[in-house]
């Protein structure tokens, strides 16, 4: 804070409570036409104040006149027009005091603003000063591989799990830590020389910046749980039984992968040993270290309970225990295949697996979801499925599977050529393909966030976005950008010869191997990246929930190569994942950003880390799928090892890959009525925008049509149990806490989510690795049996099954398709 801004208490709401602030005219030397304004604090002194005003802030001195400080703080609000994190009390003051040429309050305004982050929640994670401290180490190089082979390996184990379990960057923040502070302790402390160029093993003490670049390697790897081709090759080797062997695995991986304000939090959390002012916390003065510590312990001995020892904490569906085999009861109460509209959990696992922790979004987005979960899970569902609509009665209320005309799960085999592609004599002497309600749902939805996000960005954004994208390299509003402007940037050729690189890599993987890919295909992929990029990113940006491109690329693929599924899953993996994969990689950017991280450093940590990742993630699945867990990928697999993600990819290839959206989606077919969906998702955004230009001071900014429909993009196979426990969770810690208890929400908040998700994970290696791998079970007992034993858990609540489904005969669905 500057110190003129120290002086008049600015930076604080209330100091216009203690501030008078008069204008009259004064005589300046032997001019009588000068304006000074002149300020008395609550003891009633007097400053002089001339309209050209130096202020001091974060250690830079400059002058900023009444003039220059009233254009800068328009600009701000009129670049932060629609963003729904701005606070509103800010935009109040802003419009109040640039109307009023309040140079007080406009320079605290300008040295709360750009001096520091606008956001309450950058202002509590992120700290607005650099220190100089090595970086580029042996040390962090060495941690940071380590890490990112075990968290990356993990995670390829844990995503053939349901629930998949995602060993995330912040447990890498926590282990990295002691590692870092242990080899300090007992690495030597001598040089050695490499290459003419001298290095030590222990630079000395571990500090912040090693443990940005340690945990950048492993979450550019981590961020979305694991490599997204890997569901490529599990639908492969596991559904498909295709195994193109290790170097398409590879090289699809790398290809794939190549072309965060919590973590900040733990950082500092971990590194800042000073004790908490209980003045500002709400009585509290234990230190975030120790608080974080306590968090994660008792997570950690929590999770046993729901985790192996009473699962039926886990899914918390007393209703279903009462009646375990009455149809609707499951339908509507349970918590695996079910609506659950009693959203009962004791276990942390429910309430992030799918979102990720609901302390990290803000209120406004996980409401959204919330709406969107309400309105099209719930009610929306509930009147699809019980009028019978797409022979409902027949099928699971939801789940991710697909199912053929007995009701059994859809044999891809029966209608396979040797070549991996549609044979349409064979399909039509088959089935068609029917999906349980919320699975037919989610693509309708789909459709519409797709559309949603384009036209919500272009009226709401659209203009800003194009001045810039002109002035990206002059804009300086953020304070941490500009403290960035000391370090070398990454010359613009690296990212382009990577590109180049990866791109031949790509082509050689689509053209070299039996996919039946074409390269124009490829190409068309790459394309939709590059334009939903921007757009998705500003959504994740704003809300810290990621919009997937995924049914869309299936969409497209579908129509332009029908029947090649092994093409379609590669279309959509570098159409999605290009997009997907660079927005983390832009995330781990604005970390280092945020801890003063050399540009430099943070593209070689991702670069290196990331291949490595591929490997290690590649080797893995190898060792898993080929025959090391017992019946995986099979929808039974005693401890769960049965291949959601897999399973999920593996269905949507045949739905359009090899069936082909024409026979499932369009006019004619059975769910033609769902491309209603892409008009909602235009129309949808033009009436929020009409409404907000209306009442601009209404909570009808607030709104966000890509979230309503997209906001729950991972039903099925999450449930309504994950999402609305996510988001009671989120409304208790980033609503009513936020508000009434603001000083604990900026120092504890964040830090409660890393202790949360680190305790459930360490909990959850040690059970899978001691117990569910040498299958060691927990002694049968009612919260066992009570859990595993109703129709929910075993995907049988339909209301009309087949009396006889080992029968080959049609028993639903129409007789010609």
């Amino acid at each position: 804070m500057s110190a003129f801004a120290r002086r008049f208490g600015f930076g604080k709401k209330q100091n216009d409570a203690v501030l008078q602030e008069t204008v009259s005219p004064v005589a300046s030397g032997s001019s009588s036409d000068a304006q000074i304004l002149e300020v008395k604090d609550a003891e009633g002194l007097n400053f002089g104040v001339d309209q050209t005003t130096v202020i001091t802030a974060s250690g830079t001195d400059r002058r900023i006149s009444e003039v220059e400080a009233n254009t800068t703080l328009k600009q701000i609000r009129s670049k932060h027009k629609w963003d729904p994190n701005l606070p509103e009390y800010l935009e109040e003051e802003i419009d109040e005091k640039t109307e009023e040429h309040n140079l007080a309050g406009e320079l605290r305004l300008v040295d709360e603003l750009v001096e520091n982050s606008p956001y309450v929640e950058v202002r509590a994670a992120v700290k607005n000063y650099d220190i100089d401290v090595p970086v580029n180490t042996v040390r962090a190089w060495v941690l940071g591989l380590l890490l990112t082979t075990v968290a990356s390996g993990m995670n390829a184990l844990f995503a053939l799990r349901q629930p998949a379990i995602t060993i995330t960057s912040l447990t890498v923040q926590l282990v990295a830590y002691p590692l870092g502070v242990g080899w300090y302790y007992i690495m030597p402390q001598r040089q050695f020389r490499l290459f003419g160029k001298s290095f030590s093993l222990n630079p000395g003490e571990f500090n912040i910046k090693e443990h940005v670049l340690i945990v950048v390697m492993a979450n550019v790897n981590v961020a979305g749980g694991v490599a997204y081709a890997t569901d490529t090759i599990t639908a492969q080797r596991g559904f498909y039984g295709q195994n193109l062997g290790w170097g398409f695995n590879i090289l699809l991986c790398i290809s794939t992968q190549m072309l965060g304000l919590v973590n900040c939090a733990l950082f500092h959390g971990l590194h800042d040993k000073s004790k908490t002012d209980p003045a500002k916390t709400h009585g509290w003065s234990i230190s975030r270290y120790r608080y974080f510590l306590a968090v994660f312990l008792g997570s950690f001995c929590w999770y046993w309970f729901p985790g192996f020892i009473a699962p039926f904490l886990s899914v918390f569906c007393f209703a279903c225990w009462i009646r375990p085999n009455n149809v609707v009861v499951n339908q509507l109460f349970g918590g695996w295949t079910g609506l659950s509209l009693l959203p009962i959990t004791f276990d942390w696992t429910q309430i992030s697996a799918y979102a990720y922790s609901p302390l990290i979004p803000p209120w406004h987005a996980i409401a959204n979801s919330l709406i969107g979960m309400i309105i099209f899970f719930w009610i929306t569902t509930i009147g699809v499925h019980y009028t019978g609509t797409w022979y409902a009665d027949y099928l699971p209320i939801s789940d991710s599977q697909s199912y053929d005309n007995t009701g059994s799960l859809y044999n891809v085999s029966k209608i396979l050529t040797p070549e991996y592609t549609l044979d349409l004599a064979k399909y039509e002497a088959y089935s068609p393909l029917f999906l349980s309600t919320t699975f037919a749902l989610a693509y309708g939805l789909s459709f519409a966030t797709i559309a949603a996000v384009l036209v919500h960005t272009s009226l709401f954004h659209g203009p800003d976005l194009w001045q810039r994208m002109r002035n990206m390299r002059t804009d300086d509003e953020d304070v941490h950008l500009r403290m960035m402007r000391k370090y070398r940037d990454v010359p613009q050729w690296w990212y382009t010869t990577l590109f180049l690189i990866m791109l031949g890599i790509s082509l050689g993987v689509c053209l070299g191997y039996p996919t039946a890919m074409h390269w124009w295909g490829f190409f068309i992929a790459i394309i939709i990246a590059i334009v939903w990029f921007i757009p998705i990113g500003l959504v994740q940006g704003m809300t810290s929930i990621q919009i997937g491109l995924n049914v869309f690329t299936e969409f497209i693929t579908g129509y332009i190569q029908p029947g090649r599924p092994v093409a379609m899953m590669l279309f959509k993996t570098y159409g999605y994942i290009t997009m997907a994969q660079g927005l983390y990689f832009a995330q781990d950017l604005k970390i280092g950003q945020y801890m003063k991280v050399p540009p430099r450093s943070m593209f070689m940590a991702q670069t290196i880390a990331t291949v490595w990742a591929c490997i290690v993630q590649v080797a893995v699945l190898e060792w898993a799928l080929g025959g090391a867990i017992s019946d995986i990928c099979t929808e039974h697999q005693p401890n769960r090892f049965n291949c959601p993600n897999g399973r999920v990819f593996f269905n949507a290839s045949v739905i359009w890959g090899l069936i082909g959206p024409q026979r499932i989606f369009s006019v004619g077919s059975l769910y033609a009525n769902l491309q209603w969906f892409w008009l909602a998702g235009i129309i949808g955004p033009v009436l929020v925008y009409i409404g907000a230009r209306m009442f601009p001071r209404s909570p009808i900014k607030y709104i966000s049509m890509p979230l309503i429909f997209g906001g729950t993009g991972y039903i099925p196979p999450a449930t309504a149990l994950n999402y609305v426990s996510w988001g009671i969770t989120g409304y208790i810690f980033n609503k009513f806490i936020r508000n009434r208890y603001r000083g604990w929400w900026m120092r504890f908040n964040y830090v409660t989510s890393a202790g949360l998700d680190v305790g459930l994970a360490i909990c959850t290696i040690i059970i899978i690795l001691a117990l569910n791998l040498t299958n060691t079970s927990m002694p049968s007992w009612w919260g066992v049996s009570a859990a595993n034993n109703n129709a929910d858990n075993q995907d049988t609540a339909i209301r009309i099954p087949n009396p006889n489904p080992s029968a080959t005969a049609r028993f639903f669905g129409p007789t010609n398709w």
